[in-house]
């Protein structure tokens, strides 16, 4: 997605909660730079801050969680090498939501795509709405790929067979077919998502803070001893990102025209 109005990546606290909105609604959330750089700066804050409870991330607009980056933003990369460094960056912010210590809610609602996939998946749980679409549909759109330790999540999410369908059919799950394979933790009609939602907030309110910190540290480690580095996917990421398909396709997306693939 795309647009010019830059966006913003805010959080407000209310009563032992941060919540972290995603305010670029004319572009159903699309992420910036700045938007990135902001994420992360929050994290950090909410990690620093010891009346921070529980954190609830969720998309201004109600019409999508995050729909990814803003595509025009690759249209100065130059090779396969700014690829790896965007992904690397990707991988930063990520990671910062995936290590925030206080639990983590992210109400989907509407398009979660790509990116907004990505973040997702670095926290503890998913809540959707009837709208919900789930998916990286970049083979059908841009031509890049994702670091190996974002299809890390992907797999552990999905499993292997339904990450493919993600990833190479690019399928955008909706609501149940996201329920029935764990991807969110429940479903919720649009009239009930702020009731449903504050429940589930106070019900990890009241428990043990130092239980939940070590199960949520514990499971991390799990995971982090299973995933490959950082570097074992650079060379996927600087083919895809390096080709005159992910250049000539960008192109094509910002200027809404069809490309057919050439496969170099």
């Amino acid at each position: 997605m795309q647009s010019n109005r830059s966006g913003s990546v805010r959080v407000r606290h209310e009563e032992g909660v941060a919540w972290v909105e995603f305010d670029r609604p004319e572009a159903r959330n699309a992420m910036t730079w700045e938007m990135y750089a902001q994420l992360e700066e929050i994290c950090a804050d909410c990690g620093r801050n010891a009346a921070v409870e529980v954190v609830v991330l969720r998309g201004v607009g109600g019409a999508a969680f995050v729909a990814g980056t803003d595509i025009a933003q690759f249209e100065a990369f130059e090779d396969g090498a700014a690829g790896v460094a965007y992904e690397r960056r990707i991988d930063a912010v990520v990671g910062a939501v995936e290590r925030i210590e206080q639990p983590t809610i992210a109400m989907l609602e509407g398009f979660c795509v790509g990116g907004g996939a990505a973040i997702a998946l670095a926290c503890d749980f998913r809540y959707a709405d009837p709208a919900l679409k789930f998916g990286v549909p970049i083979a059908r759109t841009l031509g890049n790929c994702l670091s190996v330790t974002n299809v890390a999540r992907l797999v552990e999410a999905l499993g292997v067979a339904r990450s493919k369908e993600v990833l190479m059919m690019a399928r955008l799950l909706d609501v149940e077919e996201a329920l029935a394979c764990g991807v969110i933790n429940e479903r919720f009609e649009s009239d009930e998502i702020d009731a449903a939602l504050a429940a589930r907030i106070e019900r990890l309110r009241r428990h043990a803070p130092l239980t939940l910190r070590a199960s949520k540290l514990a499971i991390q480690r799990v995971l982090d001893a299973r995933r490959p580095g950082h570097e074992a996917g650079d060379d996927l990421i600087e083919a895809c990102y390096g080709s005159e398909d992910f250049a000539a396709a960008v192109s094509a997306f910002v200027e809404k025209r069809p490309y057919q693939w050439r496969g170099r």
